[in-house]
């Protein structure tokens, strides 16, 4: 029997559906100069906020990318990214801006995976803030329109915001099986540990490893959402701030060290449509999750990794890295429900910061983003009081 001449083409991956004929037209709001000179940049007022696209009718964003220059160190942290979608007045998107990228913290790296890249170049690799290009390739479909505002909530205006948003623009409204895209950002800081702060107690967390945790009361919270559709992924940064009492003993006297060690060996668990303990998914450990080993690495591969590294050269004294997993091959399924956690230290035993950003598609309506903490309480610990 001979083979029609696109047959195993269809499914095989990404590149192959370059060669099927699409709908639609594609277009592009940007920030460039309408007068024709180079001034291809909005200014952002201290406290103000613009809208950087606003979409009639029925399309589909393809690609962001922003740059941003700030005198801010913390800019990534304090500017707030909002997108609406078919006229909702409860945004969809809801996260600073950086965070919404990958970076924690506030930091700016060179990282690359599927859905999210960044660069920068090298004398700023590590630093708070500095120029850094920012891509999300995450479709958003609409089908009665799109708005994206940001906001700037820095101790000083925006001197300089370009962007492109490039998406398809389609002649009738979606199927109603399309669904829309969230990204929604938390925080905890620090987390609680559920038998109170070790080094005070010196007690060492890794005599502790066999306290039962048979719960996810006391997780740290990366999602709860209503509604039909599938989580794809988070970015979670911890600041390590939690310290091990070790006990050094010269002569008679006692002095007590602080030393930082790992902050992971929390389970993820992920409870679909409202079931009972255990849930359908619960794994192994932090690391587990985020697909590595044994710690985690400074890598970056397409669907999980590390974007910001604990253990940066460049900066020995900084305990804050961000990983992440996204759920692209993988995404979990919900009709009705989900709640993604993942705990702080095996049995929630750890105190350190926590912050996240999760992603995922799900019909509308949907029920409201919890509002974002108050610009300062989101800023890094080691940089409150930082211009």
């Amino acid at each position: 029997m001979e083979m029609s001449m696109l047959e195993g083409f269809e499914g095989a991956g990404p590149l192959s559906r370059l060669i099927y004929r699409r709908a639609g037209r594609t277009k592009r709001i940007s920030s460039w100069d309408r007068t024709g000179g180079n001034r291809d940049f909005l200014t952002i007022p201290k406290g103000q906020t613009v809208t950087i696209a606003e979409i009639q009718g029925a399309g589909c964003i393809r690609h962001i990318w922003i740059t941003v220059g700030c005198l801010d160190r913390l800019y990534l942290r304090k500017l707030v990214l909002r997108m609406f979608w078919d006229g909702e007045t409860e945004p969809s998107v809801l996260t600073p801006l950086g965070d919404f990228f990958g970076l924690g913290h506030g930091i700016a790296r060179s990282f690359m995976s599927l859905p999210l890249a960044t660069v920068t170049h090298e004398n700023n690799e590590g630093n708070y803030g500095g120029g850094v290009a920012l891509n999300c390739y995450f479709p958003m479909p609409f089908s009665q329109g799109a708005r994206i505002e940001v906001l700037n909530e820095c101790d000083t205006d925006v001197g300089s915001f370009y962007y492109y948003i490039d998406y398809e623009e389609y002649d009738s409204p979606l199927p109603d099986h399309i669904l829309r895209f969230h990204a929604h950002y938390r925080q905890e800081y620090p987390t609680r540990g559920t038998q109170g702060n070790l080094f005070e107690q010196r007690r060492n967390y890794w005599e502790l490893l066999d306290t039962p945790n048979l719960s996810d009361a006391e997780n740290y919270l990366i999602l709860e959402a209503e509604g039909a559709g599938h989580y794809v992924g988070c970015v979670l940064s911890v600041d390590n701030i939690d310290p091990l009492p070790v006990i050094r003993r010269l002569g008679s006297q006692e002095q007590i060290i602080r030393e930082y060690t790992w902050w992971g060996e929390g389970d993820d668990m992920i409870f679909v449509d409202g079931e009972p303990w255990p849930p359908s998914l619960h794994g192994t450990g932090s690391e587990d999750y985020f697909s590595q080993a044994w710690g985690m690495h400074p890598k970056a591969y397409l669907y999980s990794g590390a974007s910001i590294h604990e253990h940066d050269p460049k900066f020995p004294d900084r305990r804050q890295c961000t990983s992440y997993r996204f759920h692209i091959e993988d995404p979990i399924l919900f009709t009705r429900s989900i709640r993604v956690s993942i705990e702080h230290g095996h049995a929630n035993l750890q105190e350190n910061d926590y912050s996240s950003v999760a992603y995922w598609y799900q019909t509308e309506p949907h029920k409201p983003l919890p509002p974002l903490p108050p610009v300062q309480e989101r800023l890094p610990r080691n940089m409150r009081g930082t211009k």
